[in-house]
């Protein structure tokens, strides 16, 4: 008989297994980045700038090769491709203190993105494909919130090893995450085989299922759903700087804005993605996710006149509002990858997905940043507009993909 805890657990035993996967895989990735900063400017010895050129190098192969490696992920299985990425990312990892000056650095980061870009087309397809249908959203948002889970305790050990101001200790984490993401390959490489790594297709056999890059309505609408994901900026970027440059807001609000994120990320990730389960319901948790972002620049804008605790309470609802963009999204997200991949191609379609999502969002940084703090209200609206404008296309660019597949799924006339 099921239990008031069963509520909060992952309903089958697989999902408790990749939910566990993904506390374990966070854990290891979340304990070096938080002292990462730290280990490229004080162990590598690099500058701000180097760093920033490294992290773009890095962007422009994976944006590059997103697609190739999803169409290896189809030919050789989605499962021995994201053990093999994890294993790599491991030995990378491994590496790390030995590496020194910038170019080592480039490369390794090059090398680290591309295992990265491989290990989540493979996860991806992976998941998709060995979950029932009317599992798959509610499972990928469970994992969702273990990697929060996962992500917060490697952040807290991280900064465990910066109080130490050690180079030695801080030297160390890379071990330590090698360590993990060996283990994390390990349990990926037993987890159980799903259909299409079991019956792996020939290139003769796919080359019978259109590419993914064709299915332009399916490209349209990861691009449109891109720029809903820049609520990451908002959350991250923007909100942080206006709340530091443009109001009366104590810097300290920010450890307890991001503290809501995440506790918010933890519990309700799984109640927002609860029913979606078609493109249908995935488009009305994109439209939901909006009008959380749209709500979420309408609030802040307010605080640039606002004083005392009606700015902290603004900008503490507007960081709730956006996190609220977020969740939904990410459930949109799950279901349009979930309805709209090719069965054939499922690794492919999540390397257009990549790609779509990366021309979506790319340019949100710099241009979010510039409206929201030298425009001010025009610019927060204009950020609106945008979103309002990217929420509008997916409906059309949903129609499109499916009619796409449908077209594509049809046997050809003798």
């Amino acid at each position: 008989m099921p239990t008031r805890l069963d509520r909060f657990l992952p309903p089958t035993p697989l999902a408790r297994r990749l939910s566990m996967q993904s506390i374990l895989f966070a854990f290891g990735e979340g304990a070096f980045l938080t002292g990462s900063a730290v280990f490229f400017t004080e162990v590598v010895g690099l500058s701000a700038a180097q760093v920033g050129l490294g992290l773009t190098a890095s962007g422009i192969a994976s944006f590059l090769l997103a697609v190739p490696l999803g169409r290896l992920t189809d030919r050789i299985g989605a499962k021995r491709m994201w053990a093999l990425a994890a294993g790599c990312e491991a030995a990378l990892y491994a590496v790390w203190p030995f590496i020194g000056g910038f170019a080592t650095f480039t490369v390794m980061m090059v090398l680290l993105g591309l295992a990265d870009t491989g290990g989540r087309a493979g996860r991806g397809a992976y998941t998709i494909d060995v979950f029932p249908r009317e599992e798959r959203v509610q499972s990928l948002a469970f994992m969702r919130a273990a990697l929060n889970i996962g992500f917060t305790f490697g952040a807290l050990l991280g900064g465990l090893a910066l109080a130490f101001d050690s180079d030695a200790v801080i030297r160390a984490v890379p071990w330590l995450t090698a360590v993990v993401l060996a283990c994390n390959a390990v349990l990926i490489s037993r987890l159980p085989s799903a259909e299409h790594d079991v019956e792996v297709q020939t290139p003769a056999e796919r080359a019978l299922s259109p590419a993914a890059l064709r299915n332009r309505g399916f490209l349209a609408l990861c691009t449109f759903n891109g720029v809903l994901g820049t609520n990451q900026v908002l959350l991250n970027v923007v909100i942080p700087l206006w709340l530091v440059q443009e109001t009366d807001a104590p810097r300290v609000l920010l450890a307890w804005l991001f503290g809501t994120n995440t506790v918010m990320a933890v519990l309700l990730q799984v109640p927002a993605a609860r029913g979606v389960n078609s493109v249908g319901t995935s488009l009305r948790a994109a439209r939901i996710s909006a009008g959380f972002f749209v709500l979420s620049c309408l609030i802040v804008l307010l605080t640039h006149d606002t004083l005392g605790w009606t700015t902290i309470a603004l900008v503490w609802l507007g960081h709730v509002t956006v996190t609220g963009a977020e969740l939904f999204q990410s459930a949109a997200q799950w279901g349009f990858l979930s309805e709209l991949s090719d069965p054939e191609r499922r690794g492919e379609y999540q390397g257009a997905a990549q790609l779509g999502g990366t021309l979506g969002g790319v340019w949100a940084p710099a241009a979010f940043t510039f409206l929201a703090i030298h425009w001010g209200t025009p610019g927060w609206l204009l950020i609106a507009a945008i979103i309002g404008a990217a929420v509008a296309g997916m409906g059309p660019a949903a129609r499109s993909a499916e009619r796409y597949l449908t077209r594509a799924q049809q046997p050809s006339a003798a």
